[in-house]
């Protein structure tokens, strides 16, 4: 029982670790949205495009995605379940933050914002190309990730999102390398890096989001 509950840890741990890295890398090719159009246009032509992106990578992050909430859902219940008898009185505050007890929640709404991140940008794609088969335009990625945020609503709701995205970092992508054992001199500055990471990221796509909605 130990083992299994050590793996599944282990596991969350490390599906979140890979998701971080792709947010990393999805934040850097947004980012250059609005330092340059022509850069952001030719490396969306060559991710929407490439095979080994679109057939494996593609693939590959979906399961990751799907992976991590279902391993979060799965460790919640394990938790629940591993304390049958609730205590009259439980200070939660005084043995863990708010945050780390509400890893559920911050993962229900990014879940959410995910379904809808997909039905905006994902779908359409997958529409433009493998249903309707349209003619590929190189140029067409910037004017269409500026039309997705005319609307101050939905730029809202992304806001929204990334704060909870934050939130779930600021525990989340800390906790992942307690998890996998990491523990040296470095550990400081692995900490430090995860909040910088947990801050600086998901406040980058809220700018980005108010920029092109402001400047579109």
């Amino acid at each position: 029982m130990i083992s299994s509950s050590i793996a599944r840890k282990l596991a969350m741990a490390l599906s979140g670790v890979f998701l971080v890295l792709f947010l990393g890398q999805h934040f850097t090719i947004n980012m250059t949205s609005v330092i340059s159009e022509k850069t952001f246009n030719s490396i969306s032509h060559f991710m929407g495009t490439n095979p080994l992106v679109q057939f494996v990578l593609q693939p590959i992050l979906i399961f990751g995605v799907l992976f991590h909430f279902i391993m979060g859902f799965v460790l919640e219940i394990k938790n629940r379940k591993s304390r049958p008898i609730k205590y009259t009185t439980f200070n939660g505050a005084a043995n863990a933050s708010w945050v780390s007890r509400n890893m559920i929640l911050s993962g229900i709404v990014i879940l959410s914002f995910l379904g809808l991140h997909f039905y905006d940008f994902w779908l359409p794609e997958i529409n433009h190309k493998y249903i309707e088969f349209l003619p590929e335009n190189p140029d067409r990625y910037h004017e269409e990730l500026v039309h997705k945020f005319h609307d101050p609503r939905k730029v809202i709701l992304y806001s929204v999102s990334f704060f909870f995205l934050a939130l779930h970092l600021y525990h989340g992508f800390a906790s992942s390398f307690q998890t996998v054992g990491v523990n040296n001199k470095f550990s400081k500055s692995i900490k430090l890096f995860t909040i910088a990471f947990s801050i600086v990221v998901p406040l980058g796509f809220v700018f980005i989001a108010v920029f092109h909605h402001l400047n579109g």
